[in-house]
């Protein structure tokens, strides 16, 4: 069975890792000091930054010999720092930084403004967070700086959500209702 082993007093619990709901990449590589990136929104309500020139680089190190036909490969979550990323490592944009409280069930780069420099996710938690994931490839974090993401409470469900490439700032959301709506972020 996968997932991590969590032993208490004379039991054991399996807990599996969070499911991944959406994926985004930005539309064009604007920042120097990150390579390849993209955006995953998972179901614990996380949304991780990952640096795919070094994933692939670390998965190709630690598997040099393919699997046999039939074993099963385990991928192993990391846990870092968000100044991390910078580094080659992920960066998770979580609860404690003001993220959402239940699963993350959309994400997209910011096609407004300075393109790319926000990623903006939808939960179930029924918010749309606005992040300037920018903010946290420096010292921000260690520094103490205020770094919380913009935050858009909702009535529903939060299903995609995307942007427009226009000066208006839009924001188009489809939510658990039948409407479709257009937000300004400003």
């Amino acid at each position: 069975m996968a997932g991590t082993n969590v032993s208490g007093e004379g039991s054991t619990q399996y807990c599996n890792p969070a499911f991944v709901h959406a994926l985004a990449v930005p539309v064009i590589d604007t920042w120097d000091n990150v390579k390849k990136i993209c955006a995953v929104a998972r179901g614990d309500g996380v949304i991780s930054v990952i640096d795919l020139e070094s994933e692939i680089a670390s998965s190709k190190s630690k598997n040099c010999s393919k699997p046999r036909k039939g074993s099963k490969m385990r991928l192993q979550a990391s846990v870092t720092t968000a100044a991390e990323l910078a580094a080659g490592k992920r960066l998770h944009l979580d609860y404690s930084l003001g993220g959402h409280t239940a699963a993350a069930s959309s994400v997209t780069f910011s096609l407004f403004g300075e393109k790319d420099r926000f990623i903006i996710s939808g939960g179930n938690d029924q918010t749309i967070k606005v992040w300037d994931w920018t903010r946290y490839l420096g010292d921000a974090q260690s520094s103490g700086g205020s770094v919380a993401p913009f935050s858009l409470n909702l009535q529903k469900k939060v299903n995609w959500l995307c942007t427009t490439p226009s000066d208006s700032d839009n924001l188009v959301v489809c939510d658990t209702s039948k409407a479709v709506k257009v937000y300004t972020i400003s």
